[in-house]
């Protein structure tokens, strides 16, 4: 319990900052990390990191999803 409870003052803080509207900019090679919804058989979710045409192959659009769904971009 002292576990979860350390832990939320940092959690909170994150969520108080503001999220941006949109994906940030970046290159061809440049890889979006985003929440994924649980798979069958679980409740955990998990992030996964693709570029823009990866995700859009998924039929995501990281703009529209970003401000949601985004976790930190790499490359």
């Amino acid at each position: 319990m002292s576990v979860i409870a350390a832990a939320t003052p940092v959690w909170a803080a994150s969520e108080d900052r503001p999220r941006p509207a949109t994906a940030p900019a970046g290159t061809v090679e440049t890889r979006y990390c985003m929440w994924m919804a649980a798979t069958t058989g679980t409740l955990i979710e998990h992030v996964q990191c693709w570029t823009r045409d990866h995700w859009a192959r998924q039929g995501v659009d990281v703009d529209k999803d970003w401000p949601k769904e985004g976790v930190r971009t790499e490359g």
